[in-house]
C-alpha cells in the first residue's frame, strides 16, 4: 500500500472542514492516535483508537460548530507529513479563535497513524471579524 501524499492530506483537510467524521476516520488506521492541542499530558490530550479519536473530533466540532482550517499548505516526506493551516472557530459560548497551526502526521499502511496538533496560543478575537 502506498504512503499518503499531498493530495491525501488535502482530502483529509477537506473532510475535517466538512466535519465528515466517517471520511476522516476512513483515512486513519484502526489504532490511530490524536494528540489534541491542549490537555493534561505533555502532548496535550491523547485519544487512542478509532472510537476515542472519533469522539474527540466530534466533541471538538460540538464545542466550535463552525471550526475550519483554511489557507492549508501540505507536505509529505516518507512516512511523515504536516499540514500548516489557519484554524478559525467560535465556541458555543461565543469565543472566537483564529491562529496558525500545524498538524504533524505519521503514516502507516497508507493511512494516518498519528495526528499531533499544535496551535499558536493567541487571545480570543473580539466580534466576528475573523
Amino acid at each position: 500500500m502506498s504512503q499518503p501524499d499531498v493530495e491525501f492530506l488535502k482530502a483529509f483537510s477537506d473532510a475535517l472542514n466538512r466535519h465528515d467524521i466517517d471520511a476522516v476516520m476512513e483515512m486513519m488506521t484502526d489504532d490511530c492516535v490524536f494528540h489534541a492541542i491542549a490537555g493534561p499530558e505533555l502532548v496535550g490530550k491523547s485519544f487512542v483508537g478509532q472510537a476515542e479519536v472519533r469522539q474527540g473530533l466530534e466533541n471538538a466540532w460540538k464545542t466550535a460548530p463552525d471550526a475550519c482550517w483554511v489557507d492549508g499548505e501540505h507536505f509529505v516526506v516518507g512516512d511523515r507529513g504536516f499540514s500548516e493551516t489557519t484554524y478559525k472557530g467560535t465556541t458555543t459560548d461565543g469565543v472566537r479563535s483564529e491562529a496558525r497551526m500545524i498538524d504533524a502526521f505519521t503514516f502507516r499502511d497508507g493511512k494516518i497513524a498519528v495526528k499531533n496538533a499544535f496551535r499558536k496560543n493567541r487571545p480570543p478575537i473580539a466580534g466576528n471579524n475573523g
